[in-house]
């Protein structure tokens, strides 16, 4: 075989670029429009992912899975978070060497308040051009992607209720909020 039979071909190199180019400028973007509301965008993911945890405590070890995070930087961030009033660091109950992560009233609070501006982000940079159809297209995409990138499956909470593959279960994290999820009111 040679350099151009494994070569991508240009469509391909096309759809990769712009893959990479959408993964370097959404979360710029997003940590812009967050800005006014005080929070980055994974700022805002941990607030979502306590706000949706039981009790809205996780062990740091299963929210750094939960949002693809190093626990170094999950540390630096959930640091970020107590010093905001937003979130507290407890030692877990049931293993003395780990730590847990709690939603504040305060915090609970502000990702009430900034789930529109997130909300408002998301649809004007990705959805609002999108037909249902192509929303459902991206899904597929992403998921497929995700499955070869993940085959350990830790971020299989990006699925949720209403999907028609749902994510396996972990006992660590909780179900992702969706359409679907009566938790979403």
């Amino acid at each position: 075989m040679t350099t151009t039979d494994t070569a991508l071909r240009h469509g391909e190199r096309v759809a990769v670029a712009r893959l990479h180019a959408l993964l370097e400028l959404l979360p710029t973007a997003l940590d812009h429009r967050m800005a006014a509301a005080g929070l980055t965008a994974f700022e805002y993911t941990l607030l979502e992912a306590l706000w949706e945890a039981d009790g809205h405590r996780m062990r740091l070890s299963a929210l750094a899975a939960r949002t693809n995070a190093t626990l170094p930087r999950l540390s630096r961030v959930v640091t970020s978070l107590e010093k905001k009033g937003l979130a507290t660091r407890t030692p877990c109950a049931e293993d003395g060497r780990a730590f847990n992560a709690e939603l504040t009233d305060r915090g609970m609070a502000t990702f009430h308040d900034t789930r529109p501006l997130h909300a408002d982000a998301v649809r004007e940079m990705i959805l609002d051009d999108l037909s249902d159809d192509e929303v459902d297209q991206l899904a597929g995409l992403a998921l497929k992607i995700l499955g070869r990138l993940d085959p350990d499956r830790r971020l299989d909470i990006t699925a949720c209720l209403a999907d028609p593959a749902p994510a396996a279960e972990c006992p660590a994290d909780p179900m992702p909020a969706c359409p679907a999820d009566p938790r979403e009111g």
